[in-house]
């Protein structure tokens, strides 16, 4: 760790242009946005009182941030000026998000003296903030909250969060969020960095624990079924999620398990190691152990904080008896004759009184509900063995928004998601009955990649053909 310390402090210094300012790519111009973010992130470890490991390292990294935050003072009267210079009413809004970004960087940094001037124009830029915060998006927000909080207003922070909590959505299983809070072009819309800043501002102005952990528990609960796809987004919430809030890493009681009245002490199984940290272990029953009972399964915890966990049932089951499961993640499929008649197309839904015959033409329709955000997801739709489908080419296909891979297999068709955004959307694909006799359509499942226990499936129908 302190070689990877050392070595990341000498490709800033190395990066470092003369004027203080880094480019966004080595070799690129100066870049004041990308060069308020790396010296945010020093304030970061300043917060978290993050201290270098060698006297050299700290010299270098206060010569590094000093540099840096010349450069960016410069930057900060510049943009005042132009704006001034062609600005018709100094009174009227001019906040741009950069100066607010610059504002919220200084902040971390009153040791390090600025002119007279940046202070002159400093208190320029927080007088309008107190005046036209309430026009600001959610990181815009939060970043003049602590702004205006670390330079001793203490009215107007305790107002913007009073405005964030009512706007708020608060549920037991997805912690605290905002409907609003969703990706776009700009930097100062992107979700997990604004969801890490509101936990610092909370925690710091309001020291409000219960809010800074619901606010924590969506964070996590995002990186469930999505990724933090940038290295910025992950720093950002590794940050926050260190900074405010209980201490859910000093918890070292694990969670009590009880199988039919019977606990489940790793310590006393045998061949079964416990993993550092987490906590997770595995074990597992013969046959002549599990009893009905077994599926009776209590779980409490100690100490503040949650715990993550899953939990699954598994078991073999005909498939046309299969009900459909409620979870997260709900799928519904529903088949129909389709028939050309003189005024169009028409089509009927396939029940157990349908007369199907060879030749016919089925439609599958999938109704499919999320009630959240998922990444990296994986639909099968099964089919009958007496059915063959038109479409037997895999394409990448757009519906409604979404984007997904279509691939067809011998017995089943597969959708891919990398993105499935929170919503209802409907799959239809025809297929052609081939044979004759009476079979089982199979079930529509589909499941998280990489967050399994988020998983879900349609129930079981049986089809008759007749000769």
């Amino acid at each position: 760790m302190k070689n990877e310390e050392t070595r990341a402090l000498n490709k800033l210094k190395n990066n470092q242009k003369n004027s203080g300012a880094w480019a966004w790519f080595n070799g690129g111009p100066d870049n004041r946005y990308i060069t308020q973010h790396i010296v945010t992130g020093m304030g970061h470890l300043k917060q978290l009182n993050v201290s270098s490991v060698t006297i050299e390292s700290k010299s270098s990294n206060k010569i590094i941030t000093e540099k840096a935050i010349a450069y960016l003072d410069a930057e900060f009267v510049e943009e005042y000026k132009q704006m001034k210079k062609h600005a018709s009413n100094l009174n009227n809004d001019h906040l741009s998000q950069m100066q607010i970004h610059y504002l919220y960087m200084r902040s971390f940094f009153k040791d390090i003296k600025s002119s007279k001037e940046v202070d002159k124009i400093t208190d320029y830029y927080l007088g309008q903030a107190k005046k036209y915060w309430t026009k600001k998006g959610l990181y815009t927000k939060g970043m003049l909250a602590l702004t205006l909080n670390r330079t001793g207003d203490t009215s107007t922070p305790k107002k913007i969060l009073k405005s964030l909590k009512e706007n708020s959505i608060v549920s037991e299983e997805l912690g605290m969020y905002w409907k609003e809070n969703t990706a776009s072009w700009y930097w100062y819309q992107a979700p997990i960095e604004t969801q890490a800043l509101l936990i610092e501002a909370f925690g710091e102005i309001e020291n409000d624990t219960k809010t800074v952990d619901n606010l924590k528990i969506w964070l996590l609960k995002h990186k469930q079924t999505n990724q933090w796809s940038t290295t910025k987004s992950t720093s950002e919430a590794v940050y926050a999620l260190l900074l405010q809030g209980s201490d859910w890493l000093s918890v070292t009681d694990a969670v009590k398990v009880t199988l039919g009245g019977a606990e489940i002490n790793p310590e006393k199984l045998e061949n079964v190691k416990t993993e550092a940290g987490t906590g997770y272990f595995k074990t597992s029953w013969n046959t002549s152990e599990i009893k009905p009972n077994i599926a009776e399964v209590q779980l409490s915890k100690k100490g503040n904080g949650i715990a993550c966990g899953a939990l699954y049932w598994q078991y073999f089951e005909d498939l046309d008896k299969i009900t459909s499961a409620k979870t997260p993640l709900q799928v519904k499929k529903s088949l129909f004759l389709k028939k050309n008649t003189d005024t169009g197309e028409k089509i009927s839904e396939v029940t157990k009184a349908t007369a199907l015959k060879v030749g016919d033409l089925i439609r599958v329709r999938i109704e499919l509900r999320s009630d959240r955000d998922m990444e990296f997801v994986h639909m099968k739709d099964m089919r009958a063995a007496g059915f063959e489908p038109v479409n037997v080419i895999s394409n990448y296909k757009w519906q409604d928004g979404l984007g997904y891979y279509e691939s067809t297999k011998d017995a089943s068709t597969n959708f891919f998601f990398d993105y499935l955004p929170k919503g209802v959307y409907i799959f239809e694909y025809d297929l052609r009955v081939n044979n004759a006799g009476e079979f089982s359509n199979g079930i529509t499942t589909i499941q998280s990649m990489y967050a399994p226990e988020f998983s879900s499936h349609s129930e079981g129908v049986r089809v008759e053909v007749g000769d």
